[in-house]
């Protein structure tokens, strides 16, 4: 029929159709990262409701109450995600200096009556209700904003190439401000991943091999001097100790890892089958839930369900790899690269100290172990990487 057009008469495309059209933010969402992420955090809970569901004391005789609050805070962790992508990593650069100031108040405020000392760290804030909040961990999220804005701001103008000495000085002194008062608390283990950070973030802004050296050489001379003029703790002093000789003292400070390499050990090829392990359900690991997560896997799950998880976490570094390597900008590149050096190296230190290749430093494992804060903060950082992965161009 003359002048007949099919258009006119078609339907509405349905909600369902405009959300997987090929630019929405759904179908441009890095899923593989997405889907390692949530199987992390779902194992975790099965982990954590293993590891807890017999400590009557800690749980106030409910076994679901670390489970309840594990989930509580994964949910909570997935809509700051939610909003993270929404707002988008470029509107967040806006925002990054008050950001940064809003988590070095925070960390100062820990050194006041407001902090209290959980195992032997003065690194928390304690709100109530069985809730607390550890300012360190969004600081590494605020270190990672704040370098890559100053970092980029002239490379991605077109000004520059690479940054120069004086903008690297700058971003290094900036950086280095919570991570002074983190040490002071005195919370090593976070103060080690920041290093990690600030070192990956140089290295993706292509800033001067100079300054790697520079701090590498830095780095080195300041343990040294630490451990000289005996600015950390005795328990951190034992803990190396322990690390060095897991036989000096295994009834003290190298109960945990001695502990954590048997209960990994009994589990074999396939393991002794979800909450049957012996070493979980008789208590003999502390802070199971937490630093020690990965024993109760290696437990329960076998080789098998522990190198899972590996994989899992693979998974997630090899897209973030991904993300930082297609991204058309700078500040994308060099964020999406902190937080792979960040999740690297927390990963291999909180699991390289259950099996007695790392000295005990109080990380968790992502996604996995329990706790608010830390959640909460890599649920962010997946955010940030999803969104520098929603707003690059697409080629036809």
């Amino acid at each position: 029929m003359a002048g007949f057009s099919v258009s006119r008469y078609a339907p509405e495309r349905s909600a369902w159709g405009k959300l997987i059209a090929r630019d929405s933010v759904v179908r441009k969402l890095d899923w593989p990262l997405l889907g390692s992420a949530i199987a992390l955090s779902f194992i975790g809970s099965l982990l954590v409701y293993s590891a807890t569901r017999g400590r009557h004391v800690l749980t106030h005789g409910d076994p679901y109450y670390f489970l309840f609050r594990h989930a509580l805070n994964t949910g909570i962790g997935f809509a700051l995600m939610i909003g993270t992508i929404w707002l988008g990593h470029r509107t967040l650069r806006g925002a990054v200096p008050i950001l940064y100031g809003l988590s070095v108040i925070l960390v100062l405020a820990v050194l006041t009556p407001l902090g209290a000392t959980v195992n032997g760290a003065h690194a928390w804030i304690i709100i109530g209700g069985g809730f607390s909040l550890q300012p360190s961990e969004f600081t590494k999220i605020t270190i990672i904003l704040i370098m890559a804005r100053l970092l980029a701001e002239r490379v991605d103008a077109g000004d520059q190439l690479h940054p120069d000495h004086r903008t690297v000085a700058k971003a290094l002194g900036l950086a280095s401000v919570p991570m002074i008062v983190v040490m002071g608390m005195p919370d090593l283990g976070s103060v080690m991943v920041m290093v990690v950070i600030v070192l990956g973030v140089l290295l993706a802004s292509g800033a001067s091999n100079r300054w790697i050296f520079g701090l590498l050489g830095a780095g080195v001379a300041g343990a040294i001097a630490i451990w000289k003029l005996g600015l950390l703790d005795e328990y951190q002093i034992a803990r190396f100790a322990a690390f060095a000789n897991p036989a000096l003292d295994p009834a003290g400070v190298g109960y945990n890892t001695n502990q954590a390499r048997i209960a990994i050990g009994s589990g074999g090829l396939t393991g002794t089958g979800l909450f049957q392990g012996t070493q979980t359900t008789g208590q003999f690991v502390p802070e199971q839930q937490t630093d020690f997560v990965f024993t109760v896997a290696g437990e329960e799950l076998g080789f098998l369900g522990a190198g899972l998880i590996l994989v899992l976490l693979g998974i997630v570094l090899w897209r973030a790899c991904r993300i930082a390597r297609e991204t058309t900008e700078l500040y994308g590149t060099i964020v999406a690269a902190g937080i792979i050096a960040w999740f690297a190296f927390q990963s291999f230190e909180n699991i390289g100290m259950t099996l007695g290749i790392m000295p005990v430093a109080g990380l968790p494992l992502p996604f996995v172990s329990y706790g608010g804060s830390a959640m909460f903060a890599v649920w962010v950082a997946v955010g940030l990487l999803q969104s520098i992965r929603v707003q690059r161009p697409i080629s036809a």
